[in-house]
């Protein structure tokens, strides 16, 4: 039953699965082979870098963010390089998204709401004070410790391609659109600060309302809405809050509120405690330097073993809140499922095919991966479908079918219509039968 795998080592580093995908970067969940710890591995493709000559903007960024420490903040560890790929070691956080918070439990009460905002700002005012910018701050983005802990990832590295002119302003729109701030869209230069508040005041508005402020199907009329800050707060807010939110919502960005002026807010300060940690002083960059130099000596070994498909306890748990793997049927709004099954890999892998096609799907098919692409264009594009088979035990595969780009909610309903076609697929407990 067991099938080839071919495991990948960078460094010191094991990769293992996938856990997000950019446009310039993939991200994998590694672990460092000498101390056992999990880590985050970003991988940027330096030919893409060197085409859209970004290398000396993601240099900067790196070095930046490798200076620093912020309880709120991804850490990010080092920086390593290779003849064709730059690896970036952020720190792994077990919690999952904000994003998937307020899904799965809607809109929070107003204490709790305030917890993560103030840990957010503290994040971005300390970022912002050393000239990082994030750019696509909104709640996919806003990660959760396992002592649930907010933690800001991919901040400074999230826009890669953006560059400040001569009028010191950025040019590029870039965010996802709902969280985007009216002068970003204008295309007449922005302040990276100011438009981060903006979306911050977005973020606020969701973790409190459960919806977002802005939406609108037609991408102009979003726009619009947003262009002059049409937006309604729900009668539940309490009249603090309702004004803190209108002033981030500030069409104008010279009127919008800044962050000293925010520490001072009625509704923010309640119970505010910023964090206290201690700054690194004696940080080394000689990583950064080596790995932008693109000097050979300083190439990381990358090694390829073959052996079985195989996971691990800990990717295990942190895969699947309480080991539940039988949640294809599940009826959650989601962005990734996973199911079991007893089936050999390639009979899985014939079967996801032999589902996705009837469903308007291309299929490319690689080892025991797949990518799904809807040749019919979405929302938000070309829905793509990752897929993956892991082993868990001999005759014991765990399957992962992960929104790679386009819709979530297409995605949800995708993932609903495959279900059907995979019920002789997926592998059910005694206890499944039973509750049939």
């Amino acid at each position: 039953m067991n099938q080839p795998k071919v495991k990948r080592r960078v460094g010191k580093y094991e990769v293992g699965r996938t856990i997000g995908e950019g446009t310039f970067a993939k991200v994998k969940f590694a672990r460092n082979s000498e101390t056992g710890d999990p880590v985050a591995l970003k991988i940027l493709d330096k030919e893409k870098v060197l085409k859209n000559k970004m290398a000396e903007q993601i240099r900067r960024e790196v070095a930046t963010m490798k200076l620093i420490t912020h309880p709120h903040v991804i850490h990010l560890y080092e920086v390593m390089g290779s003849k064709t790929k730059i690896y970036i070691v952020l720190e792994f956080v077990t919690g999952g998204e904000l994003f998937d918070k307020i899904v799965n439990h809607g809109r929070m009460r107003e204490n709790e709401a305030r917890k993560y905002f103030q840990q957010l700002i503290n994040a971005v005012d300390y970022c912002h004070s050393r000239g990082v910018y994030h750019r696509d701050l909104k709640p996919e983005n806003l990660l959760l410790d396992a002592s649930g802990n907010l933690k800001v990832s991919d901040f400074g590295l999230s826009a890669l391609s953006q560059q400040v002119r001569d009028d010191g302003l950025l040019h590029t729109a870039c965010g996802t659109p709902n969280y985007v701030a009216p002068e970003v869209l204008n295309d007449r230069g922005y302040d990276g600060a100011t438009a981060d508040l903006w979306s911050c005041g977005v973020i606020l508005f969701v973790l409190l309302a459960g919806y977002l402020p802005f939406d609108d199907s037609n991408v102009m009329n979003l726009y619009k809405k947003i262009s002059s800050a049409e937006f309604t707060c729900p009668p539940w807010l309490s009249f603090s809050a309702r004004k803190l939110i209108a002033r981030f919502l500030d069409p104008n960005p010279m009127t919008r509120i800044t962050v000293s002026e925010i520490l001072e807010d009625e509704w923010f300060k309640k119970d505010y405690k910023p964090p206290v940690f201690d700054e690194k002083e004696d940080t080394n960059l000689d990583d950064v330097e080596a790995v932008f130099k693109d000097s050979e000596e300083y190439h990381v070994t990358e090694k390829r073993e073959e052996q079985p498909v195989a996971m691990n306890a800990f990717e295990l748990i942190s895969m699947s809140k309480g080991l539940n793997l039988g949640n294809l049927f599940d009826e959650e709004f989601k962005r990734e499922t996973r199911f079991t099954s007893r089936c050999s890999p390639s009979e899985i892998i014939n079967k996801i095919e032999e589902a996705a096609k009837p469903l308007g799907f291309d299929v490319h098919k690689k080892n025991y991966k797949m990518r799904l692409e809807n040749v019919k264009a979405g929302r938000k594009g070309n829905l793509n479908v990752a897929t993956q088979v892991f082993q868990v035990a001999p005759s014991l595969h765990m399957v992962e079918v992960r929104k790679a780009k386009g819709d979530t909610l297409e995605f949800n309903k995708f993932y609903k219509n495959l279900s059907t076609c995979l019920e002789d697929v997926v592998w059910k407990t005694e206890e499944d039968m039973q509750a049939k």
